[in-house]
């Protein structure tokens, strides 16, 4: 579980967290076991190309250091490149995500910790899921903390009434689990391959990849506020990669498809803002974590206003497009 989560108690005191996290790390299917199990298992596939597993001791996995820009970098510097960037990272996990690779992750293998579905749920369902949310409204961070637990309260509702709508095919590929502009560099040069970083490989659609990239680059771009013109660049490019990829299926599958990849990209943008909203105040938080705890609201604004378009019968026309304009305002 995170470190919020222990932070905040909910395995007991700091002894007992010891006590507990060395047994675990004793185990065989430990997550940096298995972490490392998914990047050796990678290596040795045609793709994605992976940074070097060093070893691993006491919980923790060592690698060998992978230098060059990260795709966040290019995507900030280079945003007319966004289409292509993106483009070249997904290509890289094609062979994750034919039919039949998960046959290659052994049992007991994923990552299912890191599933976007199962961290909502475990968030967000249940009986501790509203005191949960009202911890976030009586944070201290900001004067909006209730005005943002009740954005937050709404949208999670949405959420859970689409999820019961959709079915998800199971499917028989594999997600790279983790998929975000910092996990991915290019030691090479911009038009080289990339390698990825922290697999979290999980039994999932493709789909899942696409939302999590998406879910992240739209949080760093809210966090990092680039100029209008930057950020419409990357939009535009994330856009015409969705539209290239939804333009082989049918109208029926493709507004599907998008409803699905827009409902996954708002449960995770959940996920994480609210672990960095309830961190407990003594936790230091990245500078990502940090920038958006004081965007808080214009993130929850967001959420709440597309997961209303995707339960709106009527918005079906456009629904794309406008979701992009929602995101612009967002950043800006």
């Amino acid at each position: 579980m995170s470190l919020v989560s222990l932070l905040r108690g909910t395995c007991g005191d700091w002894s007992a967290v010891r006590e507990a996290q060395h047994r675990y790390v004793q185990r065989p299917d430990s997550l940096p076991e298995r972490e490392v199990a998914q990047l050796r298992l990678l290596a040795g596939l045609d793709g994605p190309r992976v940074c070097t597993v060093a070893g691993a001791r006491a919980g923790v996995v060592f690698t060998y250091a992978v230098t060059g820009p990260t795709l966040a970098d290019l995507l900030l510097t280079h945003p007319g490149d966004t289409g292509t960037l993106v483009e070249r990272c997904l290509t890289e996990l094609r062979p994750l995500h034919r039919p039949g690779a998960a046959r290659r992750l052994g049992p007991g293998r994923s990552t299912v910790e890191r599933s976007v579905d199962g961290t909502f749920r475990r968030k967000f369902e249940g009986q501790d899921a509203a005191a949960y949310v009202v911890r976030l409204g009586n944070a201290q961070w900001r004067k909006e903390g209730d005005f943002v637990a009740d954005l937050v309260r709404v949208s999670v509702r949405r959420l859970l009434a689409l999820r019961r709508t959709q079915t998800a095919p199971a499917g028989t590929s594999l997600a790279y689990g983790d998929l975000k502009p910092e996990h991915v560099l290019f030691p090479d040069a911009p038009d080289g391959r990339p390698v990825f970083l922290d697999p979290g490989l999980l039994h999932a659609s493709p789909t899942v990849d696409l939302a999590k990239l998406l879910s992240r680059t739209v949080l760093l771009l809210i966090a990092r506020r680039p100029d209008p013109v930057t950020a419409r660049l990357i939009l535009d490019g994330l856009a015409t990669f969705a539209r290239s990829h939804a333009g082989r299926l049918s109208l029926k599958d493709r507004r599907a498809w998008l409803r699905h990849l827009l409902m996954l990209w708002l449960m995770d943008t959940l996920n994480i803002l609210t672990t960095y909203l309830s961190a407990p105040a003594a936790l230091p938080l990245p500078g990502l974590g940090a920038a958006l705890v004081g965007r808080a609201l214009p993130v929850c604004s967001l959420v709440d206003a597309v997961s209303a378009d995707l339960l709106d019968p009527t918005g079906r026309r456009g629904r794309g497009d406008r979701t992009l304009t929602r995101i612009a305002e967002a950043i800006a």
